[in-house]
Order: structure tokens, then C-alpha cells, then sequence
């Protein structure tokens, strides 16, 4: 039953070629999966026989980890990531590395070296990014689920775009043990899937305590709960940003929340226009000194000489607000606003159980069509301050608008997760 799943599932990658979803294929997955089939103990695994394609940012021994990028093109990962092992740990069988924005840097799943990732849903559009192949396999059927990255949005863009269900934990849930930095402070692994439910698997499968990543915390497992009663907030100000076909599917979303029992409490947010800035300014700085062990000496190629252009973008900016006479006047400026930032958006969650929103506030763009950075990076207002506050939070498909997925953003308070996961399991089911 599982040999037949995984060819199945290689005959449909290989007639999605086109999709660009996967850099790399398990060649040995067939014999994995036999060798998982008369394994007597393994059949009482979580995720007996489950097919996961991880991001290439991910740590997979054996595997080229690339970051879809020219400078680790030849790069093959000696150990696997802390949330790999749990994987197959739990049984699961790793059906290939997926499609990346290079190094994570963009939100379109554009900047990959080895191509753009198509939308499965909408092939002349965006995926959405940076996880557009984990996005795009889920949504197109290659695989059961995958493991991306969300920065500021990583996850719960491409899944917004292309209608499949994307978790973002709470800071510190999930070990980034063998996650290629972005921005140190921000980043966090986590799941993309087909259900709600399968979020909930996964994430209570992957997350825990690691003694090699020490921002990692422990939690109990988490369960799916009764959401009858919920103090559910709508921003205001995340609406007024938003585009009104996208609005009047999130206010039909909100209306479902009402028919489960819940109670909608408008809120306001004082501050989304220090959001972008805020998160870029600190991402540029952390993405530079995280990019200084690419040299050239150890592996690889040096990163300034063989990079794309929003990857130089980056280590550029980022250089230059880290030097002395700089940091003051931008770095650390954007510290103090992310603090203003947290405070804000605890003080408005204080009361509230979950905040629902639009994803992404606008539809994805066409392949190929050219966007100034500042208009592609408006695609992270609403999910970069989840990052920011190491908030958990998830997208959820909530319609479409001529065929192209819109997702519902769900955030809660920090390591209420559970929270979060059991309204989108209520909201999928209802």
C-alpha cells in the first residue's frame, strides 16, 4: 500500500515537471518504502508510510541543500535537522527537497536560481514564497504534506496563494537545528498540509525541546479544542489595507466564526505601518551576518559574487546599517520599534483568544510580471508582526477569487498554538 502511494506520487512529480516544485528526488523511496512495509514495529508510528518534502533550506543527509541558490549548489548536508530526524523518527519517508526563493529572500517563489515555482492553482501566477515548492507539492498532490520556514510570512504566503493549509509555531516550539538562517530571531519551521488536522500531526510530531538549539522550549502536546465561546478580534486596520474582493471573503469567513458560538470583538492596531520597515530593517541586519560563513573557503561559492539580485539587495543594506555610525540610526531603532510592536499586539490580545485576518492583502501577481521591492514586499504586512512577537499563527483557505485561493490568517497569544490550530481544524470542518 505504501510502495503503491510513493509511485504514485513520482508519477505525478514527473508530470508536474513544469510546476518546478522539487530541486531534488528521493531516488531510493520506493526501497525505503518496501523496507517500511514489512517493518512490523514502524506500523504503530505516527506517521507510518507519510511522503514529506522539505524545504531546501532544511537539513536532509545526503541531500543537496542548496537554498535554491548557485553558492551551495554542490553543497550536500552531512546531518539531518532536529525536525527531520522526528520525521523519521515517526515513520515518515522523504520524498525530495522542494523550490525555495533563494535563501528565503522573497515572497513570490521567483528568486530561486534554479527557476520560479508555478502556482498548481493558477499557473500563471505566483506561488507565493519563500516555501513555493512546499506550497506548490502540497497543492498539487506530490507529496502527503512538507516542512517550510516562515520568516515573516514564508509558510503562510505561498499556502494562502495556493490553497492549502500553513502553520507557523510559536517561537521556540520547534528546534531550527539545521534550518539555514534567514534572520535568527524570526525564523521557525513548521508544517504544510491538506487539512487542519494534519497541521495539528505534524506540529505536535516536529516541535519540543532540543538541546542544540537553545531557543527552544517545551510544551504539552496539543490537542484539538472546543472553540465554542472564543473572543475572536478583527483588526481594523488589517482590513483597510486589504483588497476589497479578498475582504469580502474574509468578512464571509468571520461570519462562520459567529455560527460557531464564537464572539467577534473589533480591535485596533496602532501600528501597521512600522510593520514593514521594522521587520526589514532587522531582517537585512541578521540575513548579512548570517551569510558571512558563504566565503567560498569551506564550501561552496563566495555569496556576494554568485548571488541574485534580491539576495546582494540584502547583504548590501544590511552591511551598511550594521556599521557603527549606522546602527544607531536604523538597527537599533528598529529593536525599539519591534518592542513597541510586541507590547501593542499583546495589550490587544490580552483579552482575545484569536485574531483572524486576510493573509496576504492582496492577490498573487503574474509569473514574470516586474514589481518594485517595496510593492513586493507589501505582500508581508499582515504576517510579518507574527513573526516580530513570536506570536503563533496559521493560514487556512478561505474561497477563491476566479479561481485563484485566498487564505485566513489565525494568530493567537505566544504558545497558544493549540488555540490557534483547533480554530482553523473548527473552521475547515464547519
Amino acid at each position: 500500500m505504501i510502495v503503491e502511494r510513493v509511485e504514485e506520487y513520482l508519477e505525478r512529480i514527473e508530470k508536474n515537471k513544469d510546476l518546478n516544485a522539487f530541486l531534488e528526488i528521493n531516488e531510493n523511496i520506493v526501497e525505503e518504502a518496501k523496507k517500511l512495509e514489512k517493518d512490523e514495529k514502524a506500523k504503530k508510528k505516527p506517521l507510518y508510510g507519510k511522503v514529506v518534502a522539505i524545504k531546501a533550506n532544511i537539513n536532509v543527509e545526503g541531500y543537496t541543500i542548496s537554498c535554491a541558490s548557485k553558492t551551495l549548489e554542490n553543497y550536500i548536508a552531512p546531518y539531518d535537522a532536529t525536525v527531520v530526524k522526528k520525521l523519521k523518527d515517526a515513520g515518515a519517508l522523504i520524498i525530495g527537497i522542494t523550490n525555495m526563493d533563494e535563501f528565503a529572500c522573497g515572497s513570490s517563489g521567483e528568486t530561486s536560481y534554479f527557476g520560479p515555482t508555478k502556482n498548481p492553482k493558477a499557473k500563471d501566477r505566483i506561488p507565493g514564497g519563500s516555501s513555493s515548492g512546499s506550497a506548490a507539492a502540497v497543492a498539487a498532490d506530490l507529496c502527503d504534506f512538507a516542512l517550510g520556514s516562515d520568516t515573516g510570512g514564508s509558510i503562510r504566503n505561498p499556502s494562502s496563494h495556493c490553497g492549502v493549509v500553513g502553520f507557523k509555531p510559536s517561537y521556540g516550539v520547534v528546534s531550527r537545528y539545521g534550518l539555514a538562517d534567514l534572520a535568527m530571531s524570526l525564523d521557525q519551521i513548521g508544517p504544510i498540509t491538506k487539512t487542519a488536522e494534519d497541521a495539528l500531526l505534524l506540529t505536535n510530531i516536529i516541535k519540543g525541546l532540543d538541546d542544540k538549539d537553545n531557543t527552544t522550549v517545551e510544551t504539552p502536546e496539543y490537542k484539538k479544542k472546543d472553540i465554542k465561546g472564543f473572543k475572536v478580534g478583527v483588526v481594523k486596520e488589517f482590513m483597510k489595507v486589504t483588497d476589497e474582493k479578498i475582504m469580502n471573503k474574509i468578512e464571509k469567513a468571520i461570519d462562520v466564526f459567529k455560527d460557531l458560538g464564537c464572539e467577534i470583538v473589533e480591535l485596533s492596531y496602532k501600528y501597521i505601518d512600522l510593520a514593514l520597515p521594522t521587520y526589514y530593517l532587522i531582517n537585512y541586519v541578521e540575513f548579512f551576518s548570517a551569510t558571512r560563513k558563504y566565503d567560498g573557503r569551506r564550501y561552496g561559492y563566495r555569496i556576494e559574487e554568485v548571488c541574485g539580485d534580491e539576495v546582494l539587495r540584502r547583504i548590501t543594506i544590511g552591511s551598511i546599517i550594521s556599521q557603527k555610525e549606522y546602527s544607531g540610526k536604523y538597527y537599533k531603532k528598529a529593536l525599539k520599534a519591534r518592542n513597541i510592536m510586541r507590547n501593542e499586539i499583546f495589550r490587544i490580545l490580552k483579552d482575545i483568544d484569536i485574531i483572524v485576518s486576510p493573509t496576504v492583502p492582496k492577490l498573487p501577481h503574474k509569473l514574470g510580471e516586474k514589481l518594485s521591492p517595496m510593492d513586493m514586499y507589501s505582500y508581508d504586512v499582515l504576517t510579518v508582526i507574527a513573526n516580530l512577537a513570536g506570536l503563533p499563527a496559521g493560514t487556512i483557505p478561505a474561497g477563491d477569487i476566479n479561481g485563484i485561493p485566498v487564505g485566513l490568517q489565525i494568530m493567537a497569544k505566544p504558545f497558544e498554538d493549540e488555540k490557534v490550530l483547533s480554530a482553523m481544524i473548527a473552521f475547515e470542518k464547519s
